[in-house]
């Protein structure tokens, strides 16, 4: 892939999460201003990022239709949005559902907490593989090559004190996972946050995985684990209704 291209989705990223002013984008991509204004004019031309009143630029109208239509051919979404929600009015917590597309394993739903508290994660973004609940249950499933390609470029961040750091750890984090069908992130991307996640199997295999998750504050890991039966009964339903 050419530097422009991972340059301008790189940037679609910071904007997705974030919107940003030019100088702000510039000292993040180490860029003169002027160089990174003609990128972001380029991307507007086109539909994919918008300037703002207020001068910052945020994702613009082309882009977010395109990302809805992707995501409304997936069939994970699509099964599982209706038992998703029936999840969510259980147990009250943040749901997230995941799939697992190639070597990648990306965020295709979500309902926020019933009070309102919102995480960090967004439809449409990737999962981060080696320090999640859903990224951890869908590895395990996985045999060795599989598990190299979406570990392959990982930079082993230590977000907390809990973050597994290294490939050998999680491995070993793995077989665990493996043995007692689900996983957890106890605290491992961000310290106050806590989940636990199943994986989704359809007659191919591993296609996905679900994980309800909460402030540690609100409820811990113990507490979560209660959910666990329930969450197993609704992935095996959405694993169904892919046949």
């Amino acid at each position: 892939m050419s530097q422009s291209v991972t340059r301008a989705a790189r940037i679609l990223d910071v904007l997705a999460a974030d919107p940003q002013t030019v100088p702000e984008l510039a000292v993040s991509f180490d860029l003169h201003r002027s160089t990174m204004f003609r990128e972001l004019q380029a991307l507007e031309r086109v539909g994919f990022v918008r300037r703002r009143k207020d001068g910052r630029y945020s994702l613009g109208v082309r882009l977010i239709a395109l990302g809805q239509t992707a995501l409304n051919t997936l069939d994970l979404r699509e099964a599982g949005s209706s038992y998703v929600r029936q999840l969510h009015k259980s147990v009250g917590n943040t749901v997230h559902m995941a799939a697992l597309m190639d070597s990648t394993i990306v965020y295709v739903d979500k309902v926020d907490d019933a009070q309102g508290m919102r995480m960090y994660s967004r439809v449409g973004a990737p999962v981060r593989a080696y320090c999640s609940g859903i990224g951890k249950v869908i590895l395990a499933d996985l045999d060795v090559p599989e598990r190299d390609a979406i570990l392959a470029d990982t930079e082993w961040v230590r977000y907390t004190e809990s973050t597994i750091t290294s490939r050998e750890a999680l491995d070993d984090e793995l077989v665990r996972v493996s043995a007692q069908g689900w996983a957890v992130d106890d605290g491992e991307f961000e310290d106050f946050v806590n989940c636990v996640a199943v994986p989704i199997r359809a007659s191919a295999g591993i296609v996905g995985a679900l994980s309800v998750t909460a402030v540690r504050m609100v409820q811990n890991i113990e507490q979560l684990r209660r959910h666990i039966p329930l969450m197993q009964q609704t992935a095996d339903r959405i694993g169904r209704a892919l046949g």
